[in-house]
């Protein structure tokens, strides 16, 4: 049996892809999710993590649980002897964020907080938590390096990544057997090998990928390209895209540091290199074999003509390293697209 994690939100897109590479290194994922951003499947249990267990012929356990819910919280920590907690959940669509800025505080601020409250309660003192880069704001230099200055946030979502991040560096300052490491995403895409799991976005998609994806596939008639005028080689926004399986690599890489007692630690999971939205929508092209309508839109507010991210630091110090290019990255999200049109939906429960 292999170290017990407890890992929040696991039914979702990032999650789920982890709970696959933390069963292969041997670890025992103990998964809790709300279906706040997550399909049902058969037997109340996430359709995602359902199939990872065909996949990988294994039993996953499941708890339906609300980071807000304290007592059921309470109930899964006196259940388990953790070794540590990877710490997805969150709401995480930045428009909405702008619209509900309250909703996103009390979720995000308020689940971690009981969160955290209960693993020190139980003598759970690592954790790994789930990042962004919009923690930077607008880059004062790229590459984005962990020395970026952080903080100023152009959206509520991203300042409750920020918030986030300084509690736990307080608490690891307070208690000095507590080990975090904080990962901040660049932009994942793509889906695992199998084409099982993948993006599956609820209602309109936040992010360009699974958007060109419901393109491809005839669910939307056209792409939107917000501005073509940024001072990048194409005009379009450029933008640093991992492939979800090496982020997830990167968690397993995480809990391995905080073994050493790493104290605090803070990790940019990217690829360095930085594509423009008319690139993406030419891989995805290719990929699939059809041709993506697009239109030009007007700029959105908020938006950054360029992010893309330094990420020395995590292959010198986690030893890890992104290791698939953009082709694998289109080509995996196709093959998910392609098999599941309407995302998990036609798997699971109506």
């Amino acid at each position: 049996m292999g170290e017990k994690v407890l890992v929040t939100g696991g039914g979702g897109y990032i999650g789920s892809h982890c709970v696959v590479e933390l069963i292969e290194a041997g670890f025992c994922p103990v998964v809790i999710d709300n279906f706040s951003n997550t399909i049902r499947g058969e037997g109340g249990v996430p359709e995602s993590l359902r199939r990872i267990e065909k996949i990988l012929d294994t039993a996953i356990e499941f708890h339906e649980l609300d980071l807000l819910d304290r007592a059921g919280l309470e109930e899964v920590f006196r259940k388990h002897r953790f070794t540590a907690v990877i710490h997805f959940a969150g709401l995480k669509a930045v428009g909405e964020s702008v619209e509900q800025p309250l909703r996103y505080y009390r979720v995000n601020l308020t689940g971690t907080i009981n969160l955290l409250e209960t693993m020190q309660a139980h003598g759970v003192h690592n954790i790994v938590f789930s990042s962004s880069a919009t923690v930077y704001g607008d880059p004062q230099r790229l590459p984005i390096d962990e020395s970026h200055p952080a903080g100023g946030c152009t959206n509520p979502y991203g300042k409750t990544k920020y918030f986030i991040e300084e509690m736990i560096k307080d608490q690891c300052e307070a208690e000095k057997d507590w080990n975090a490491v904080l990962l901040r995403y660049f932009n994942p895409i793509g889906a695992h090998s199998s084409g099982q799991i993948g993006e599956d976005p609820q209602g309109i998609p936040n992010n360009l990928l699974p958007y060109v994806a419901q393109v491809a596939i005839g669910r939307r008639e056209h792409l939107n390209v917000f501005g073509n005028d940024y001072s990048t080689p194409d005009g379009t926004g450029v933008r640093d895209y991992i492939h979800v399986v090496d982020l997830a690599k990167g968690h397993i890489a995480a809990l391995r540091k905080l073994k050493e007692n790493c104290g605090c630690k803070i990790y940019n999971l990217g690829t360095g290199t930085g594509y423009s939205v008319l690139q993406m929508v030419k891989a995805m092209e290719k990929a699939s074999g059809r041709e993506i309508q697009y239109k030009i839109a007007p700029r959105r507010n908020g938006d950054i003509a360029s992010c893309y991210a330094d990420p020395q630091l995590a292959e010198k110090e986690l030893g890890w390293k992104a290791s698939f290019g953009l082709e694998k990255m289109c080509e995996d999200l196709w093959r998910w697209q392609s098999q599941n049109p309407t995302g998990f939906s036609q798997g699971a429960e109506s």
